[in-house]
């Protein structure tokens, strides 16, 4: 199916997909979504989606090229004729956008957190095993309680990115169209913070499952909810409106999804 095709259907949420954290597996709404779709007509197999096959690097060559005669196409139908001296200042322009982005101090912050996640993760390993061994003794309800450790360490390691990559988002989108050009129309920064704060929500209430659960290890975690927390007021504070946003689809009154 042509990608125009696709996202083209009345019956996609209109970018939904801008405002989402990408877990597909969890979201209540990939039969309204036209990225979901998109992956599922050029990807539709394991194989497909395994990014060390040649498989998938072959056929995300072809997605790209897709959307590359897409562009062309819509740029020549508005008459509009792009040179190599204009990608060279558009891709100078994006890379001093992001060089600046990443400097702040929310995604500095973010980045700190990505770091020291791994760090508790690679240091805690034996104590996972640990935690079986006194589940099985304890014989109270031992799977329950596995269960939510391991959704805990899943919310944890899907959010340790995202969480910075929207932040730089947020960041650059702020800087492309600060508050005074908007005039009161929805700001795609603060819709990219919401995400990003949505996911410091989760990986909180996820860290503080872990310290309930994990006794031996609850100063190093208090420190990393600390952090957490302190990442959360820095970006409400920096992206005051963010929590206000209303994402497609997700925020409608309508849906009860989340």
């Amino acid at each position: 199916m042509d990608p125009i095709e696709i996202v083209d259907n009345p019956d996609f949420i209109e970018g939904i997909f801008n405002y989402c954290d990408r877990w597909c597996e969890r979201c209540a709404f990939t039969n309204r979504c036209a990225n979901f779709a998109l992956g599922e007509e050029h990807f539709p197999t394991p194989e497909d989606r395994n990014i060390h096959s040649e498989r998938f690097w072959e056929k995300l060559h072809d997605v790209f090229q897709q959307t590359r005669d897409m562009l062309g196409e819509l740029l020549r139908e508005q008459g509009i004729e792009l040179t190599e001296a204009d990608l060279e200042a558009a891709t100078k322009e994006d890379r001093q956008l992001t060089d600046t982005a990443e400097s702040h101090e929310c995604v500095r912050a973010a980045e700190a957190y990505a770091t020291s996640v791994n760090e508790w993760f690679d240091s805690a390993a034996d104590l996972f095993s640990k935690k079986g061994e006194d589940l099985d003794l304890e014989g109270s309800n031992p799977r329950a309680e596995i269960n939510e450790l391991n959704d805990a360490v899943e919310v944890i390691r899907w959010y340790q990115y995202p969480i910075q990559v929207k932040l730089i988002r947020a960041v650059r989108g702020s800087i492309e169209d600060p508050p005074e050009i908007l005039e009161g129309y929805p700001s795609d920064s603060d819709g990219s913070a919401k995400v990003a704060l949505i996911g410091l929500d989760r990986s909180l209430a996820a860290w503080g499952l872990m310290r309930n659960q994990i006794p031996d290890q609850q100063d190093k975690i208090l420190d990393i909810l600390i952090a957490l927390d302190r990442l959360r007021r820095r970006t409400e504070a920096c992206f005051p409106n963010a929590r206000d946003f209303i994402r497609p689809g997700f925020d409608d009154p309508a849906n009860d999804s989340e």
